[in-house]
């Protein structure tokens, strides 16, 4: 599913900070900016950088591999450099190739982002030999960070509190069995070298123990090229905050507050919200200050990120140090690939910021991670930002890929969050069963099914003209009240609808409403007031058998509008039969097969490992639905395979 971050409150991302990065070391009354940087990223994170270069006047190079060519990043930029083909260990990771790019292009720094290179202490050093500037912090400091064995330790030293565990690296999955018992389950088992989610689960019992150093170790050596993993115990239900820290090269360092970043799915952040109503001024105080204890302990000089668990009682541990500005996306949901048919971003309301490296006709890949943007509002209250964040989802337009609108708005309406009752299992507990979008009202259905049928009736009384002259009407033009059926949900409603001008009289099993609009059908936001209520929507698409999908408040849901007649006739319409899954594995995402478990004539037992899929850099089990025998095998690893491929088959 390729998605949108949300950010509240206040302005958590980097972007008007980055200036004072991209400064060299000078007397302060002669600072002097760079001639050329080159951005080793892409997307929204290469753009920004490049939007701020070009407003300090300072030229930009951007590198990219060859599927990434007609991105906006490259466009850009000053310059542009191939540095490989799409799997990023041969092109975003390729440092021989962005070194020689370096070269060629004369840039005098480079600006990492995040990801990728950014926190590789390696490329730090293969700057510096060739007196390139990183723009970020010194080697010694992403070494130590950059670790999180390492790091642990520094924090103990630092006094800063840590979370209990084996502060050393497990060799094999035996080790991982046995270091998990010693600590006592559940444990979290996640890559040395890692962030953003990857290489990082959740073990329970000794199986979940030896099946998480497999997938920990592999997403690891794919995403970081280190597959060392370390195990602590694990924080049940706890907040997820960070601490934003600065420092400089003369020892001085400050922590900039805290963001609340509780809202994830797989250790990944869905939403993000500055500052956290959880968090007493002394207990932010006291997170602040061993968040700037632990930057001074390893001469931290740039911007960066200290992350904490913190439990119900307030009671806070290290979790990681991030040597840069935390500001990446990772989706929610299963990866959804695709182009990008329609795109518009909500920048035209108040309070609402969006950060992307994407436009109309761009490619969502399955080589790297899914964001389509990051959204953030900013309010003079929390009310103000979270009112200006439901407005903006609703005014998001983003077509050709599935994306995560629809959870992001309802877990910022959700009661619990409203309150602040949120914890890193805030996904789980309210959407046991996975989420399924919004559950309408009696109030909300009825308004939906009056916008529909108004909807259809507009279209309808539009068919009849053509550029201002009467065509030959599919519905009589004479007819004043029109008499509808509308499916929704697999449940037909009988809807009486009548116009006058631009207000649609509309009566749904019972209920009178009065639906008002410009009904412009060619625009891809309809403003839509029902009884006085206003309503943003989106009319996805509309089929000549009365199929049409809208998008109401953030969910998309798909209904049937028919005439009474043609409801009566529709009775006789042969319905397509659904296929039968129960013998059948199909991909549920666009991505990589890492590894296949059985063969033909194999008997597997409902729930055995299928196959592994790895998509996004994270990697995925695929599991029988039934006990049976192995009729074929249709992947190998290696394969790249689309969603609702077919993988294997049961007799």
């Amino acid at each position: 599913m390729a998605g949108l971050r949300v950010g509240t409150a206040a302005l958590v991302a980097a972007g008007r900070r980055l200036p004072r990065q991209l400064m060299r070391s000078a007397a302060p009354w002669a600072l002097k900016t760079f001639d050329k940087i080159l951005i080793a990223n892409r997307g929204e994170i290469a753009c920004r950088v490049i939007k701020t270069c070009k407003k300090m006047g300072i030229k930009t190079v951007a590198i990219h591999s060859d599927v990434d060519a007609g991105s906006v990043h490259v466009k850009m930029a000053d310059e542009a450099v191939c540095v490989g083909p799409a799997p990023t260990s041969q092109s975003y990771l390729n440092m021989d190739a962005i070194m020689e790019a370096i070269k060629k292009t004369r840039a005098e720094a480079v600006h990492p982002g995040y990801g990728f290179l950014s926190e590789n202490k390696e490329f730090a050093r293969c700057l510096a030999a060739e007196d390139v500037t990183f723009i970020g912090p010194d080697t010694h400091a992403i070494q130590a960070m950059g670790d999180k064995i390492g790091s642990k330790l520094l924090a103990k030293e630092a006094k800063v509190n840590t979370i209990p565990g084996f502060d050393g690296v497990v060799k094999d999955a035996d080790e991982a069995v046995r270091i998990a018992r010693e600590i006592g389950y559940p444990v979290m088992i996640k890559a040395s070298a890692g962030g953003g989610g990857k290489g990082m689960r959740i073990a329970w019992n000794d199986d979940e123990t030896r099946d998480g150093f497999r997938f920990s170790s592999q997403e690891a050596a794919s995403s970081f090229g280190d597959d060392r993993l370390l195990i602590e115990k694990f924080i049940d239900n706890p907040r997820h905050i960070e601490i934003q820290v600065l420092g400089d090269k003369h020892g001085n360092a400050l922590w900039l507050n805290e963001r609340e970043c509780s809202i994830q799915r797989r250790n990944q952040k869905v939403v993000e919200e500055a500052p956290s109503i959880f968090l007493d001024p002394e207990t932010r105080r006291v997170m602040g200050e061993q968040a700037v204890a632990l930057a001074r302990a390893v001469k931290y000089s740039s911007a960066g990120t200290v992350e904490f668990l913190v439990d119900s009682k307030k009671n806070f541990y290290f979790l990681e140090m991030n040597t840069r500005l935390q500001d990446p996306y990772k989706s929610f949901g299963l990866p959804s690939i695709g182009r990008l048919s329609q795109y518009q971003e909500p920048v035209h309301l108040p309070g609402v910021r969006v950060d992307s490296g994407i436009q109309p006709g761009s490619d969502i890949s399955i080589y790297y991670d899914p964001m389509i943007s990051k959204l953030i509002t900013y309010g003079s209250d929390r009310n103000e930002a979270l009112k200006r964040m439901e407005h903006a989802l609703d005014n998001y337009v983003i077509r050709g890929v599935t994306h995560n609108i629809a959870l992001l708005r309802e877990v910022i309406i959700n009661s619990r969050f409203v309150k602040g009752d949120i914890s890193t299992k805030f996904l789980s507990d309210v959407y046991p069963d996975g989420f399924k979008g919004h559950t309408l009202t009696k109030t909300e259905r009825s308004q939906l099914l009056a916008i529909a049928s108004s909807l259809f009736v507009a279209s309808q009384l539009r068919a009849q003209r053509f550029q201002e002259h009467s065509r030959v009407p599919v519905i009589k033009p004479d007819v004043s009240t029109w008499e509808l059926s509308v499916r929704l949900n697999d449940e037909d409603h009988s809807v009486t609808a009548s116009s006058s001008g631009s207000v649609f009289s509309v009566e749904v099993d019972g209920s009178k409403l009065n639906v008002t609009s410009t009904w412009n059908l060619a625009s891809p936001l309809l403003s839509v007031s029902v009884d006085g209520s206003p309503r943003t929507v989106q009319c996805l698409s509309r089929e000549a058998g009365g199929n049409m999908s809208i998008q109401f408040l953030g969910t998309v849901y798909k209904l049937r509008v028919l005439t009474k007649f043609a409801a009566e006739l529709n009775k006789f319409m042969l319905e397509k039969v659904a296929e039968d899954t129960s013998s059948i594995l199909r991909s549920p995402m666009p991505g990589v097969v890492v590894a296949v478990s059985v063969k033909p004539g194999d008997v597997v037992a409902e729930g055995q490992e299928i196959c592994v899929i790895e998509a996004m850099k994270m990697q995925n089990s695929m599991a029988a639905g039934k006990t049976g025998k192995v009729k074929s095998v249709r992947c190998k690893a290696g394969d790249t395979v689309g969603e609702g491929d077919l993988l294997v088959e049961l007799e």
